[in-house]
C-alpha cells in the first residue's frame, strides 16, 4: 500500500495547517492580558494568512499526482505522522487547545511549540517538493523561524 502524497495534497495540508494556525493566533490575541503579546499574535495571524495565499498559488500550479520524492512509503508514513502530531492537526484539537490556555506565558509556550512544528513540517515539505516551489517554502521556513525567535523573546521579557 502506497502512502505517497501528490504536491496538490501536500499544499492542501499546508493550507489547512495555516488556516488553523491563523484561527488559533486570532483567538489567542482576543484573550491576551498584555498588549505586547496581543500584538504579536495578531501579527502572526496576519502572516499565516499570507502563507495561505502562497500555498494557494502553489496549489494552482501543482501536479495532482505523486511525483519524485513522494514515492517512498516509509517517508510518506513519516510525513503523515508529522502532520497528525502537529499542534494544528485538526480544528477540534486547535479549538480545545485555545480553551486550555489561561495565561500569556502559556499561550506563548503553545505558540513556540506550534512554530517549531511548522518549521519541521515545512522542512519536510521542502524535501518532498522540488523545483521553483522550494524558494517559496524556504521563505516561509525563514518566517516561521523569525516567529519562533519573536515568541521566545517576548516570553523571556514577560517572565
Amino acid at each position: 500500500m502506497s502512502l505517497a502524497f501528490s504536491p496538490a495534497e501536500l499544499y492542501n495540508i499546508a493550507i489547512a495547517v495555516e488556516r488553523r494556525g491563523a484561527a488559533f493566533y486570532d483567538t489567542l490575541a482576543r484573550s491576551c492580558q498584555t498588549a505586547e503579546v496581543q500584538k504579536a499574535f495578531l501579527a502572526l495571524a496576519a502572516v499565516e494568512h499570507q502563507h495561505i495565499q502562497t500555498f494557494q498559488k502553489l496549489l494552482a500550479a501543482a501536479p495532482k499526482t505523486a511525483g519524485e520524492g513522494a514515492d517512498s512509503e516509509e517517508y510518506a508514513g513519516y510525513f503523515k505522522a508529522l502532520v497528525d502530531s502537529s499542534v494544528f492537526n485538526d480544528d477540534l484539537a486547535t479549538s480545545e487547545l485555545v480553551t486550555q490556555v489561561d495565561s500569556d506565558a502559556q499561550a506563548l509556550e503553545v505558540g513556540i511549540g506550534a512554530e517549531k512544528d511548522s518549521i519541521l513540517f515545512y522542512e519536510q515539505l521542502r524535501d518532498i517538493i522540488a523545483g521553483d516551489a522550494s524558494d517559496d517554502i524556504n521563505r516561509i521556513i525563514s518566517e516561521e523561524k523569525a516567529h519562533l525567535r519573536t515568541l521566545v523573546e517576548i516570553k523571556n521579557r514577560i517572565k
